[in-house]
Parts: structure tokens; sequence; C-alpha cells
């Protein structure tokens, strides 16, 4: 029997979208498709046991998915061999081999759904579709995220039309609209882009949002937040010191953890003060961020990691200022002012030439 959807997710950020996409459908068409999550990169905790309670998927499985490095012969395979045509011999051997390894680690039967829908698909399941020739819908990893590092031409750096063409033809597997078998490439503005191509099809994710009844946001909030009565009591201390609130989104940004401690703290001393007055800081971690702000800045609020930022819009929060590195605030529409510091902050913490593939990142504030 034939089903008709499925997610394939590896963020809290990929499930909510995914949410937001059934609820956009009409009720007779929601509660029937599978969620799937990854844990390769980010531990969703108890969130599949609330996501099945929530009746908007009919299934919601685990993916034990699997890295190129879990298997010896890729990383053999990834080697440099000094020698282009060689080098490309052994990429098309990389992307067969990874899908066919993957196979044994793959949940769920995809050629019996009639739309997939993969957020990420660099992530071992795009080469595994490809290896078995499944269609299948991509979707952008993160709201613009193609806008700031467009990964699969930085990723494929040299010979790119090259590539894209043997990406084209199925020999090779590129992310993000160039696969074979990818029919389109869903992302929120195409007009934000350097490098739009024709396989793009946008689907702005505030349309998704604006269709939301108070049901729908209750849902979400149900389903995302594990303890609800906790994040409205830390938000309720924050109201009730009567001074700006600022929100901080932190990143998994530098390798060092004590590098990015100094990193937040000097975010939180420069952009902490609103009008003169020193506010309250409110530290919603990234679910992948493993520095425990808990212990290092005690004297802030600091939220639960495991939910997507935007679910702090259906919570009653406000806040005076929401503060970013690399994350798009865009989303956030519970804060007055919103900062995105991008390159010239982070370039104080590592080399520039790390960023040098981060594009459209100047700072900027925008209101409201």
């Amino acid at each position: 029997m034939r089903r008709d959807r499925i997610y394939v997710c590896h963020t809290f950020y990929h499930a909510y979208i995914a949410c937001l996409k059934e609820l956009a459908l009409p009720k007779s068409e929601q509660g029937g498709a599978t969620l799937v999550l990854s844990k390769m990169s980010n531990d969703f905790g108890t969130f599949p046991a609330r996501a099945k309670e929530s009746g908007l998927f009919a299934e919601v499985l685990s993916f034990d998915e699997k890295d190129y490095t879990y298997f010896p012969e890729l990383v053999e395979l990834k080697k440099d061999r000094g020698n282009q045509f060689k080098n490309m011999l052994q990429r098309i051997r990389f992307c067969r081999r990874l899908g066919e390894l993957e196979a044994p680690f793959v949940p769920v039967d995809f050629s019996k759904y009639r739309d997939i829908y993969v957020f990420c698909d660099s992530d071992p399941i795009g080469y595994y579709l490809s290896y078995k020739k499944i269609h299948y819908h991509a979707v952008e990893d993160g709201l613009d995220c193609i806008r700031y590092r467009d990964t699969a031409r930085d990723d494929n750096r040299g010979c790119f039309p090259l590539k894209a063409w043997m990406a084209k033809l199925g020999l090779i597997f590129i992310q993000n609209g160039y696969g074979k078998y990818c029919i389109d490439f869903e992302v929120n503005d195409i007009s934000a882009l350097d490098h739009p191509i024709k396989k793009m099809r946008e689907v702005p994710r505030e349309g998704l949002t604006a269709r939301l009844t108070q049901a729908d946001r209750d849902l979400l909030t149900k389903m995302f937040i594990e303890n609800r009565a906790e994040l409205e009591e830390q938000l309720a201390r924050a109201d009730a010191a009567h001074l700006p609130k600022v929100l901080v989104l932190t990143e998994p940004l530098t390798k060092s953890l004590a590098t990015r401690e100094k990193l937040f703290r000097d975010l939180i001393q420069e952009y902490g003060e609103v009008d003169g007055k020193r506010g309250v800081v409110v530290i919603k971690p990234h679910p992948r961020d493993l520095l425990n702000y808990r212990e290092k800045f005690p004297d802030d609020v600091v939220l639960d990691a495991h939910f997507p930022m935007e679910i702090l819009n259906f919570t009653g929060a406000s806040f005076d200022r929401v503060v970013t590195v690399y994350t798009v605030p865009s989303s956030i529409h519970c804060a007055k002012e919103k900062v995105y510091l991008g390159s010239s902050f982070m370039d104080r913490y590592e080399d520039p030439m790390d960023h040098r593939s981060v594009t459209n990142a100047a700072a900027r504030i925008t209101k409201g």
C-alpha cells in the first residue's frame, strides 16, 4: 500500500517545519504522515513520544543514521590521491558505497511513500535515496541558510559546473537540488539567494505560521516544550525584575568551549544593556551547543535547549532585544529589536579565513 508523506529530520527546527507543513493541509489530510528523526547529529530526548501523542503523525521513527566516518573504507575513499581524475573516480565509488552501507540502518521502506521530504540531504540519507534511485523533495536546512553558506557550491569548489553535471547524471551526489533524484529544493526566499537554480521552489515560512490557529499553537507548544511550567516560571522571573529583557540565542560556534564561553560573555557585556539599563539576560542554548550555560552563567536565565527558538513566539514571551551571531533572527516575533552580529563579530574569536565561505553576513539591526 502506497502511503502519502514522510519527513526525514535532523534537528528540532526540521521537525517544527514538518509540523507547519502538515498543519497547512486540510484537516482531512492531517495525521497520516511519518516523521523520521535522525540521531546522527541531535539528541531528541523525549520529543518522539510527544510527537506521536500529538496525533499529527501516524508514525514517529528513530533513524540511527551513520556518518561516513563510521565506515573505514569510506574514510579511505575520502583521501586525496593527488590527481583530479583519480579523485573523481574515487568519489563516484564513495557516493555509491555510502548509500549501500547506509541501507541496513534505514528504518523504513521509502519506496512506499508518494512524497518524501528530506531536510539536509547532504547527510547520508541523500546518498542512500540516490543509490536506491528514489525521488524526493529536499528542504533547506535552516531559515535562508543557503544565503549565508551555499553548501553545495562550497563543498564542491573547483570544477563545480562539471561536478554539477555529473550529479545531474547520477554519477556523483551533490545536495540542495543538484542530485538526479531530487525533484525540487524547497527554500524560504529565492530572491535572497546568490545562485538560484531551476529546481528551487519557494515556500515562505511566514506563510505557514500565519495559517496557524490558537489550537495549532497550543499543540506545537505542548509537543516541543517538555516542561512548560518550568519555562513559564523562568520567563515570569525575568518579567518580575521590571528591567529590559535580552534574549541571546547561542550556537555551537568555535571548536574550543572556553573560546565559546568568552564569546558569549563578551556578547552579553556589549548587548545586554538596553537604553542605558542593564537587562535581564535570557539564554536559549542551541540543541547542539555542549557548553553548560547554567553552570557558566548562573546569574542569567537559561532555558532548555531542546526546542526550536520559534516556539517562544507561542508562549506569550516578550523581549526588548534578541541577539545572535549567525542564527537568522527574522522568525522571532516576540522581540522589539533583532541584532545579527555576523562575521565582523565572529572574526574576533577565530581566524577570519574560517568564515570565508559565509556570505551576506554583515552586521545589522532590525526593529520589530
